[in-house]
């Protein structure tokens, strides 16, 4: 650390280190497409600014990095990072220096930050004070986080799950499906998962307490599968997926089921996206099948964490994380999110104070 000027008006410089694109990725992401440097920053915010220096703690990995880090031609619920610049996250952090009246020196905080060790937050509204710190810091990035709020509002609000229903979920051993498949085994539903991995399945059935999972890789027919776990039919499905999934899914639907369309990971490295062949199937089966984006629902994070909280003190709630130290990991652990690498929720330890 070095220090310039005078004892009366201090400014302290420090070394920060980031994570910058270099270029807009095409395909798959590739550890190549990042690159970490390091430049200096000043620990104090600009004069007259309500904006807010935080020192991050833990950084999220997450799906939409790699949608923001292509090149998005008409842009709507996101937008491109321009070539040799930060890339965003979810972090958690602690308020260095602050010119707004909502933070101080000390708060622990998490929210939008850029993908470094000290983040300058020019938008302080995206940032949610932590109160409740009897749980891992790094929960706010998971169960706690944008996850969390997704698999409940997912799940509660577009599903309508009943008691004793048959659900099916998609990449169920992500951030957003370990969750879900846990929230409806505590209503008492049949919980089927799919992943990428037979540790991955094992993990959803003997830690996470799902009914049963497979390794959709191993499955030459999906629709056979799908009968096979579900042979009464599906009721909900929580789709993370998208592609050929969906579409086995659709001829495996219950009258009246309904499908939840969180997310479409099979999708996000196609520039000609896979078609729906069996859409004949929301007619018949009268499905309700709708989309939604977590982003319009983060003023329910108060009631969310005082209904999760206390399942996680309990213990009724797990939260998996695969965890990796230093800023350095980041390129790899974006990489290993579109490979099946991660075991659980993708988070980076920035900083141990």
């Amino acid at each position: 650390m070095d220090t310039y000027g005078g004892s009366s008006s201090e400014t302290v410089q420090v070394r920060n280190k980031k994570v910058m694109l270099k270029h807009h990725i095409n395909g798959l992401p590739k550890e190549s497409d990042l690159h970490v440097t390091t430049e200096t920053v000043v620990l104090k915010v600009p004069q007259g600014s309500n904006t807010v220096l935080v020192k991050v703690l833990y950084l999220s990995i997450e799906p939409y990095q790699y949608i923001r880090s292509r090149k998005i031609e008409n842009p709507g619920v996101f937008s491109s990072y321009p070539p040799g610049s930060v890339i965003t996250s979810y972090g958690v952090g602690r308020v260095l220096n602050s010119g707004h009246p909502g933070y101080k020196k000390g708060d622990l905080v998490w929210g939008t930050t850029g993908c470094e060790e000290y983040s300058l937050i020019t938008e302080p509204e995206t940032l949610f004070k932590i109160q409740d710190t009897d749980v891992p810091l790094s929960y706010y990035l998971g169960v706690l986080g944008m996850p969390g709020l997704t698999a409940y509002v997912g799940f509660y609000d577009f599903c309508a799950p009943k008691k004793g229903e048959n659900i099916f979920i998609s990449s169920a051993f992500g951030a957003v499906g370990q969750l879900v498949g846990q929230l409806a085994k505590l209503m008492g539903c049949y919980v089927v998962g799919s992943a990428g991995s037979k540790e991955k399945v094992d993990l959803l059935k003997n830690k996470l307490g799902f009914d049963d999972a497979f390794n959709y890789k191993e499955e030459k027919n999906l629709d056979e599968a799908l009968k096979r776990y579900f042979p009464e039919g599906i009721d909900i499905f929580f789709d993370n997926v998208g592609g050929k999934m969906i579409d086995a899914v659709l001829l495996n639907m219950r009258l009246h089921g309904r499908i939840a369309l969180c997310g479409m990971v099979s999708q996000y490295p196609l520039d000609d996206p896979e078609g729906i062949k069996n859409l004949m199937c929301i007619i018949y089966q009268r499905l309700r099948v709708e989309g939604f984006v977590v982003f319009d629902y983060f003023h329910l994070f108060p009631k969310f964490w005082d209904f999760m909280l206390p399942y996680i003190r309990e213990g009724k709630i797990a939260c998996v994380e695969d965890i990796a130290e230093g800023l350095d990991s980041c390129p790899a652990a974006l990489e290993g999110l579109f490979t099946g690498r991660n075991l659980g929720k993708k988070v980076i330890i920035v900083s141990q104070e």
